[in-house]
């Protein structure tokens, strides 16, 4: 999609995607809109005018835009849910490979290469997911089985590479600690596509093509990291759908859940929060915890969990997370028995601290939006220490967190609203 198009009003966008004029859009709405027992509609042309204009444009009504809806395939629902025009970013549909495409071996190298496709600018800040595509994604993730490709043809390969791409993946992670994500995210893409085409065009065993798998995973999870941080939700969630694919490939439900636990921390801190989709996606991960190896993975699951009950008003369900968070964390195996992946979460320092009265605290009202917020002690701080508290708990960095952190960072006292 060139940048042309993406600056132009999101209706312009779907008529030049699919080569309709304003004309033949409006009378296959006119049409729909009957059938679906609104009535007769007037076709004129200066109705895309009106609504595309950039001076006071016009909004349909919520008829003409529920049968508008149904002539480019999506769900009605979502009027209701993304205001005119942005739902109509969700028919911008160049990512049905992702989404679509068989959960077999070649459907999962399919959305790797889809996903690691060249950069497209994102949906502006639209989680363009719905919650229809997200239920779906977890069904196949719950029945998938480790079915890595095996390629009879090119030349044979073995775990030598996969252990390369283990250390290049993580250096990029550090990699990210160091320069940010900005710098990283073209990096990550790249090593995705590596490990694609050797997927799609070499030979190996079958434990090397789950070793590859396994890598591919990491790299679109890594990928679809970088992509959020960068401010690239819809790009984030093509990334982390593939890395959840290829963990299937790999048998690896660690690196699955992890995939999903990045996920969710896009769905509760977009501008306009989804935590429920985020409790449905850790969910998911948690149904297979006896297949989840890594203490830290679980307790990563819980924190997010938490956050997301917190962002969703409902307190105790916060804490009960978060105590299962610290039990996952205490009952674990030692930092260097546990993933390196996991470095960021830091060994413990601090013993359980006290629940504070439930009188005492609030919820939080979301992801930082204002330019000062209170502090756990009620003091005030800047924007740039809320972003960077609410980031160590959301992707983390050495040393910035610890146990009684992330218990005290999920909540603020009752002192009045952010300013």
């Amino acid at each position: 999609m060139s940048a042309t198009v993406e600056d132009r009003h999101p209706l312009h966008q779907v008529l030049t995607l699919r080569g309709w004029t304003s004309e033949y859009c409006l009378r296959r709405v006119a049409a729909r809109h009957k059938a679906l027992g609104y009535g007769a509609m007037a076709v004129r042309r200066e109705k895309v005018s009106r609504w595309t204009s950039p001076r006071s444009p016009q909004t349909p009504t919520v008829p003409t835009q529920l049968a508008m809806a149904d002539v480019l395939g999506v769900d009605g629902r979502e009027i209701y849910a993304r205001p005119w025009p942005q739902w109509l970013r969700l028919a911008l549909r160049d990512d049905v490979p992702v989404w679509e495409s068989p959960w077999t071996p070649a459907g999962t190298i399919q959305a790797l290469e889809d996903a690691g496709g060249p950069v497209e600018l994102d949906r502006r800040e639209l989680v363009i997911a719905t919650t229809a595509a997200v239920a779906a994604v977890l069904a196949q993730w719950a029945t998938a089985e480790a079915a890595p490709a095996a390629a009879s043809g090119g030349r044979r390969i073995g775990v030598a590479v996969a252990d390369r791409f283990d250390s290049r993946l993580g250096e990029l992670r550090h990699l990210d600690d160091d320069l940010g994500s900005d710098h990283v995210y073209d990096a990550a893409r790249a090593e995705s596509r590596l490990i694609t085409r050797l997927l799609r065009d070499n030979s190996y065993t079958e434990e090397t093509g789950r070793r590859l798998h396994a890598c591919a995973a990491e790299a679109s999870r890594l990928a679809g990291w970088c992509a959020f941080d960068s401010g690239r939700s819809a790009a984030a969630e093509r990334h982390f759908v593939a890395s959840l694919r290829a963990a299937a490939g790999s048998g690896d439900r660690t690196a699955g859940a992890t995939a999903l636990a990045f996920w969710a921390n896009v769905r509760y801190s977009h501008r306009r929060p989804d935590p429920r989709g985020a409790l449905g996606l850790i969910d998911g991960a948690l149904a297979d915890r006896a297949n989840i190896a890594s203490p830290r993975v679980l307790t990563m699951l819980h924190i997010r969990q938490a956050r997301a009950y917190s962002i969703a008003q409902e307190p105790v369900a916060a804490y009960r997370a978060v105590d299962a968070a610290l039990a996952a964390y205490d009952g674990g195996a030692p930092p260097d028995e546990d993933l390196e992946s996991m470095y960021w979460i830091p060994p413990a320092r601090c013993s359980r601290p006290p629940r504070p009265p439930r009188s005492a605290w609030a919820i939080p009202d979301g992801p930082c939006r204002t330019s000062r917020r209170l502090s756990p002690t009620g003091t005030p701080t800047t924007r740039r220490k809320s972003h960077a508290a609410r980031r160590s708990i959301s992707h983390g960095r050495p040393g910035r967190t610890s146990h009684s952190a992330t218990r005290t960072a999920l909540w603020r006292p009752r002192r009045g609203p952010s300013t």
